[in-house]
């Protein structure tokens, strides 16, 4: 069909068809291909804001950090020491109220992975050792547990179901990206996780720290949370919140 006087790209009636120029005249256009050059094309955009610039973006710690990371430090002042990174190699001290420490390997500690949108965490964990509620709101998680046994989970935003599953050595478990996840130790020995995340720098926002260790007032977290007000000021004296 040849229509004249038509916009292009844009329907002549009231039917919602699509049309492209040819020469004097405008084509109707199959509206499934005309969806699937838009797909296509949408994909290669996704593809191409993935795609880096150059090879790497060494972070330049002296300057502060922006929406896209640290700047880059000058590529004549890189050397084989930038790429190296031996911090997850001694065991995070467990002798704390939550009985587990945690060792990152983010932009900040490990500049090399400016850019790169990929990091990773040690976590040790003593015999009922936990990692409380927390969320990373910037990465998807990826846990190995390297020795003993934990109880593992996350909760869904949807309909707030919860995913829990034991790990023992060698499994592993994803967590969606931004989720509220835990950990505990459920074995008879130190347990010993590495996760690794899909952002140089993936955030975290743990719940107990977030309500109950700041100026955040009681009668407020009360009111918000459901709890009572004695309680609130039990866990804002044993984290360190004030008011």
């Amino acid at each position: 069909m040849k229509l004249k006087h038509c916009l292009i790209y844009s329907s002549c009636d009231v039917t919602g068809r699509i049309y492209r120029r040819q020469g004097d005249y405008l084509e109707e256009l199959n509206p499934t291909i005309h969806i699937s050059y838009l797909f296509i094309f949408s994909l290669l955009l996704a593809a191409a804001s993935e795609a880096l610039v150059q090879d790497f973006c060494v972070a330049d710690l002296s300057l502060p950090a922006g929406p896209a990371g640290y700047p880059c430090k000058k590529p004549d002042s890189v050397t084989e020491n930038d790429f190296f990174y031996h911090g997850l190699a001694t065991p995070g001290s467990t002798n704390n109220s939550v009985g587990a420490g945690v060792a990152p390997a983010w932009d900040a500690q490990f500049p090399a992975l400016n850019g790169l949108g990929i990091s990773i965490v040690r976590a040790d964990l003593a015999v009922g050792g936990v990692v409380p509620l927390h969320s990373h709101p910037a990465a998807t998680e990826l846990v190995v547990v390297v020795e003993g046994t934990l109880t593992f989970g996350f909760i869904s935003s949807t309909e707030n179901k919860v995913y829990i599953k034991t790990l023992d050595k060698w499994d592993i478990f994803v967590v969606p990206q931004g989720l509220l996840h835990f950990a505990i130790n459920a074995g008879n020995t130190t347990a010993l996780v590495f996760a690794s995340f899909s952002s140089q720098n993936p955030g975290i926002q743990t719940t107990p720290v977030a309500l109950f260790k700041n100026d955040f007032p009681t009668e407020l977290v009360a009111k918000t949370t459901f709890l009572d007000v004695e309680q609130v000021k039990k866990l804002k004296a044993l984290l360190g919140g004030t008011n």
